[in-house]
Parts: C-alpha cells; structure tokens; sequence
C-alpha cells in the first residue's frame, strides 16, 4: 500500500474541491486531491444555466432575501449572509483565472434581478476546464492530483478524522492528513430518472456517517422542472429558457403556470416540478415553448441543449420540447456550519455534499456553483487554522459493500415513496422492503451501491418523519407547513445507534470530539 502525508486532504474534484484545493495552495499548503473519476468528471460540468451572484452590494439584500423566500424558512441566516457577502469576490476570482462569462447577467426561477452569470448554456463546462487547467499547472511537490482515486472509508484517531484509504488503478493507496475536505457531491443516482452524472452515488455522505457524522435534511430532493427523458436518460433543459421568456403549456395548449403561482414560469424549483407533473397527470403531456423567441436566437443563446435535442429528434426554437420533472439536486447532505467544519473534528465539506443551510428546503436556482466557491474556501480555512500537532495513522471505519444488481428495484421503490409527493403509506411499505444483500466492500462498484442503499434509507426515514410539506418535499397525508425545524440524522458508532433527532432553526451545531 501507497501511503501518503499531507497537510490537506480534498475528496472531489468539482467546484467545490478543485477551488478548496488552488485556495489551499494559495495559503502556501500542502495539498493532496483525489476524486474519483477524471477532474473533468462530477456534476459542475453539466451546469447549464450558471452562476449566481450578488450584482451590487445593494443586491446582496435581495439575493439574501431570494435565498431565503426559496428555502421556505429553513435557511440559516448567518449562512446566507455569508454567501452573499462573498460570492461576488470569488466569481470574479473565476473571471481572472480565465472563466469567460458573458457581459450581462440572466434571469432564473426564483430571482428577483439578473444576476445569473453564464458563459452561453454551458457554464459549468467552461468553469471545470479552467479550474482543470489551473490545477494542471500547479501540480508539483505541494498539489499532488490522483484522479481515479475512490475513497473506500475515512479514517479515525481518538475522535478525529485523519486521512481516508482510496482505491486506485495502481492499487491501495492511503493519506494521512491534518485536515480532510469532502467535496464529492449529491446522491441524485438514488433515484431511476435524474439529470445527475454517473458519480452521484453518495460517497461522501455514506463514509461521514458511518464515521459519526451527523446528516441534516436528506428528505429535501430537488426535481428540475424541464428534462427531456427518453429511455430513461434524463437531458436537462436550463432554466436560463424560462428565463430568456420560455413558456410551459400543457397538452391542451394552456399556459398553466398562471394558475399555480404569480410568478409564473419563473417560479421556485419546487413550485414549478409539481404543476409540470400535475399537469402531465391531467392532460398527458407538458411542453417547453420557445418558438416566439425565434429559433436563430434560441439555438444561439442555447447551443449545448439544441445539440443535445437534435439526435431525439427535436429542433429547439421551432418545437414544442416534451418536458418532466426529473431529480437534480441533493439539497440535504452532511451537516457543516459557517465555516465547513462537520460535527466531527479533522471533517469539513463543502458543495452538494454538505448541508451548509443555504438552500433550507429548496434551492434557488444557480446558488450551487457559487456555494461551492464560497464555501470550499471556507472550508480551506478553518481547516488550515486547526491542523493537528502531527499526522496520525489512525483506525479504518469499516466500509461494507452491498450487490448492486439489486439497484434497480431499490431506485424504483424509492422513487414511488420519496418522490415528488409522498405520504406516510408509502413511505413505511418502502422502508419495510428496504434492503441490499451484503457483499464484500472490495469494489467500487459494491460500494457505490452500499452508500446508494444506506443514503436511500436515510432519506425514507427522514421524509416519514417529516409530517408536513415544505420545499421539496411534500407529503399529501400533511400538506400544510409545520413549525420550521431540520432533520439530524448520526450514528453512534460506539454503541452501534442509530438517530434521527429535530433541531430548530439556528441552533447551535452538535460536536462529537474524543
């Protein structure tokens, strides 16, 4: 086995951790990253739509106050005042390292001004090159890159995380660390219809909380409201159309949205999915209109997703588009404060795979990619002002594997239980058929399905206690919102426990140290 001492140890390769780890590197660190697929890999290179960002410090008010409306009281404000005090700053950060974002700003669901920075519909892609490159070049004794590197568990000393073993093609490789960064994104491969890469599987989720970690939110899953699904692969339909002026019509050719919110298209994420799927249940079909902005302009302003429709057969600008909801975002994820410390000591994360209380229930439209920077960075920081005296090799938590051939059936009940509607009935018949047969943790393959069949687990298991509706989730047994408050979710792996727990809102954070 490969063994290896760093200062910092970032897992993930996306926004968040590829920007944790040049702002390490800035602050004179040493630097180890590794994720699990290539660093173009993960899900910041599909971001279509872009970025968000306070315009002014004037519009740091209203971005704050967006933020929150979208979150549906369960953002936490001294994180949004955070994010909108600092997006700004690293946005621009992104423009000087080559990022070339267009000279105005959009308008997406949700946001009361255009402030959405964007480099045409492929925003994402243009961020991930340039975050790639700058890695690339700072590679050397201080940033060492192991891409391809699968982290199989974390690793504990006394209470403390202290590095994580990895699988790699060249085989075991272990790093010890003062300070561990988990930037491995969302669990969307939990459910069959999702816009999310093949690399969504929970990763990070499942080894922090078997390590003790508390969770916070799972239930909250966000739908995209525009995805063109066909043969089960879901291609997402930016929300920047809607904002450009799109239209939604249902198959009678109504413009529905006007009887659902007076936001109309532009609607929360939220609000939005659940018209689209209520009005394909009662007319059979919705549909993405464009056709009034011109089909030169469309195809111009959206060239990614025209070259994406065209082999399905459908000519953005002059077609109606076939539209459905389809799973996008993780908004819940590991619990982290302002800083991205975790409740476990030596932990930080930053990104989809944190729960940072920015979104609360629902996320605002193109916060994600910004989230990233401004919490990855801050993430670097408390990390870097709390590494320990020395490295320490530490105990491997156990990491079970599970047979993924079962996945599918499991993304099937999940989705009927702990979709965009639930209700207590479902709910429990899917925790009642939940399970995965074991199989040695020795694959990547076997492990991504363990972490998929414990994070599913959880999610049931925090939507049934939820009895109400808020946000992304929605119970049809309790469709009024509730007393505001987050679901904790850790296991006490000395006792073997797990726990499921309320917290209000600002509430001060849970610390499990040694």
């Amino acid at each position: 086995m490969n063994v290896l001492d760093t200062e910092l140890l970032v897992i993930g390769g996306g926004i968040a951790g590829a920007y944790a780890a040049l702002t390490a590197r800035s602050f004179g660190a040493e630097v180890v990253l590794a994720c699990k697929t290539g660093l173009l890999g993960g899900s910041t290179r599909w971001a279509q739509g872009g970025i968000a960002a306070p315009l002014t410090a004037e519009d740091e008010r209203l971005h704050a106050r967006d933020t929150e409306q979208a979150g549906r009281g369960l953002c936490e404000p001294a994180t949004v005042a955070a994010f909108v005090r600092e997006a700004r700053a690293h946005v621009e950060t992104l423009r000087d390292l080559g990022v070339a974002f267009a000279p105005y700003g959009t308008l997406e669901g949700g946001h009361s001004r255009p402030r959405i920075r964007h480099a045409g519909d492929a925003t994402g892609w243009a961020i991930q090159r340039v975050l790639k490159r700058a890695l690339e070049q700072g590679e050397g004794p201080g940033l060492r890159l192991f891409p391809c590197a699968f982290a199989r568990n974390l690793r504990l000393a006394a209470g403390r995380v202290v590095g994580a073993d990895f699988i790699t093609p060249q085989g075991a490789l272990r790093v010890r660390a003062g300070g561990v960064v988990l930037a491995t994104g969302g669990f969307g491969r939990l459910y069959p219809v999702t816009t999310a890469p093949p690399e969504g599987t929970g990763d990070g989720l499942a080894l922090a909380y078997r390590a003790g970690a508390v969770l916070r939110d799972l239930e909250f899953v966000q739908f995209h409201p525009t995805a063109v699904v066909v043969g089960g692969a879901a291609h997402l339909v930016t929300e920047a159309a809607r904002g450009e002026g799109g239209l939604l019509l249902n198959a009678r050719g109504e413009r529905f949205m006007t009887r659902y919110s007076a936001a109309l298209e532009l609607a929360p994420r939220d609000v939005v999915a659940r018209a689209v799927a209520a009005e394909i249940t009662a007319t059979g079909g919705v549909f993405l209109d464009l056709r009034h902005l011109g089909a030169d302009f469309v195809q111009a302003r959206f060239p990614t997703v025209a070259a994406t429709l065209r082999p399905l057969g459908l000519d953005l600008g002059r077609d109606l588009i076939p539209v459905q909801p389809a799973v996008h975002y993780t908004v819940g994820g590991i619990q982290t404060d302002t800083a991205g410390r975790t409740t476990l000591p030596g932990l930080f994360a930053a990104g989809e795979v944190a729960s940072s209380g920015l979104h609360g229930a629902n996320r605002l439209a193109s916060n994600s990619l910004s989230e990233g920077l401004v919490f990855g960075a801050r993430a670097v920081r408390a990390a870097l002002a709390e590494l320990p005296q020395a490295l320490d090799d530490g105990t491997a938590v156990a990491a079970p594997g599970a047979d993924p051939t079962g996945l599918d059936a499991l993304r099937q009940r999940l989705s009927r239980a702990a979709g965009l509607r639930r209700n207590a009935a479902s709910l429990q018949a899917a925790l009642a058929e939940w399970d995965l047969a074991t199989v040695p943790g020795d694959t990547r393959s076997a492990l991504e399905a363990a972490h998929l069949a414990l994070i599913g687990q959880l999610v049931l298991q925090g939507a049934l206690a939820r009895e109400e509706s808020r946000g992304g989730h929605c119970r049809s047994d309790f469709p009024q919102e509730g007393r505001p408050a987050h679901t904790l979710q850790y296991r006490d792996s000395t006792a073997g426990t797990d726990h499921l727990e309320q917290a209000p809102v600002g509430a001060a954070m849970l610390r499990f140290s040694a």
